[in-house]
C-alpha cells in the first residue's frame, strides 16, 4: 500500500518529523488497507533532565514544534486535516523547585491536542497556583494535575465513536473525575 503512497520530506534531522511522515504516509494509504480507524505512536526522548534544562528543553520543544507544524500542513495537503488528530503524551512533569542546576521529576505537564476537528486555542484544564505550598503542590513544588490524561483519552475515544458506557471499560479509572470528557473536539 505505501507504493502508491505520496513521498515526503519532514524537516531534516528532525526524528519526530521523520516518524510523522511515515505516519503520514500509511494515513494517505488507509484506503488501500481498508483501515477507518488508525492509532499511531511516535516518540520523542530526552526530556529526562535534571540539569541544563532550558537548553535543553528548548531544543526539543522546538524539534516537538516543527515536527506538529510539518505533519498538520501535511494532513491539510492530504486533505485528512478533519478526520486527524495528534495529542501529545508524557509520563512526567518537572517540579517547580531547583535543585541547584535545573529541577527534578514531577506530576504536572502540559499536552497538545492538534487537528481540524479540535477545538483549538484554548485551554483546557485549571492552571495551577504556582507558589509553595499551594494546595496542589504535593512538595517540592511537585504539582497534582487538575486535568487528567485519562480524561483526553475518553474525550478523543468518543470523537473516535466509542460509546460512553464503554469509555469506563477502557479507561476504569474515568468515574473518579467530575468530567469525563474535556470537550475539545467537534
Amino acid at each position: 500500500a505505501l507504493q502508491g503512497a505520496p513521498t515526503l520530506t519532514p524537516p531534516a534531522g528532525n526524528g519526530v518529523a521523520t516518524q510523522l511522515a511515515l505516519v503520514a504516509r500509511v494515513i494517505s494509504a488507509r484506503s488501500q488497507l481498508g483501515a477507518t480507524r488508525q492509532v499511531f505512536l511516535t516518540s520523542l526522548g530526552g526530556f529526562d533532565t535534571h540539569s541544563n534544562q532550558q537548553a535543553a528543553h528548548t531544543a526539543l520543544l522546538t524539534q516537538l514544534a516543527d515536527a506538529i507544524g510539518w505533519f498538520q500542513s501535511t494532513m491539510a495537503q492530504l486533505g485528512t486535516a478533519n478526520n486527524v488528530t495528534l495529542f501529545t503524551a508524557s509520563d512526567f512533569g518537572r517540579a517547580l523547585l531547583s535543585n541547584g542546576d535545573g529541577c527534578d521529576h514531577g506530576w504536572g505537564a502540559h499536552h497538545f491536542v492538534v487537528g481540524g476537528a479540535v477545538k483549538g486555542a484554548q485551554v483546557y484544564g485549571s492552571f495551577p497556583d504556582l507558589t509553595a505550598n499551594a494546595p496542589t503542590d504535593a512538595g517540592n513544588g511537585r504539582l497534582i494535575p487538575t486535568t487528567s490524561v485519562e480524561q483526553y483519552a475518553a474525550t478523543m475515544a468518543s470523537w473516535m465513536g466509542v460509546g460512553a458506557s464503554d469509555l469506563r471499560l477502557i479507561l476504569p479509572n474515568l468515574p473518579n473525575f467530575a468530567t469525563e470528557t474535556l470537550g475539545f473536539m467537534n
